[in-house]
């Protein structure tokens, strides 16, 4: 085998169609919705770890479990990356009428791009929280959340951080 690329190999470097059954899918017998996605800080240093926060309330009758997903796309990047890629996910449980904060941490690793080595590159990325991937069509309602922030400084190798 001589061509490693990834393009139209994987549902993440499909395009624009969807996967039948992308990650996260499922159903569930109650209702979420999601609100105050934060970034901090929404400008980061490219070696900066990224801190989010978003609250997750039940608005359904019955007792539920979510799983909250994060997902990042990057604007511009040098060599081919993901439409969007998994950088983080929870399991929380939430009683009817309830609601939960949870935070994450995104690491700078989880921005490098292969480009004969593992690269940090300044730019604009989108973050994504929701229960399911961005644009993600199902019956079940759901919603996804975005948010953007920005890497500045020069591209630098990942070891160098």
């Amino acid at each position: 085998m001589e061509n490693y690329t990834m393009a139209g190999r994987t549902y993440r470097y499909y395009g624009q169609g969807a996967p039948l059954y992308p990650f996260g899918y499922g159903l569930s017998y109650t209702t979420f919705r999601y609100r105050d996605l934060v970034l901090s800080p929404p400008a980061l240093p490219v070696c900066a770890n990224l801190s989010v926060s978003v609250v997750v309330q039940n608005t359904g009758q019955r007792d539920g479990e979510e799983v909250v997903q994060l997902y990042q796309c990057w604007e511009q990047s040098s060599v081919p990356v993901p439409r969007w890629q998994l950088v983080g996910f929870r399991r929380v449980a939430v009683p009817a009428g309830r609601e939960t904060k949870l935070t994450f941490q995104v690491v700078a690793e989880q921005r490098a791009v292969w480009a004969q080595d593992w690269q940090l590159e300044p730019g604009t990325f989108t973050l994504f929280a929701g229960g399911q991937q961005p644009g993600q069509q199902t019956r079940a309602p759901s919603e996804v959340l975005s948010a953007r922030f920005t890497v500045t400084g020069a591209a630098r190798p990942l070891r160098g951080c």
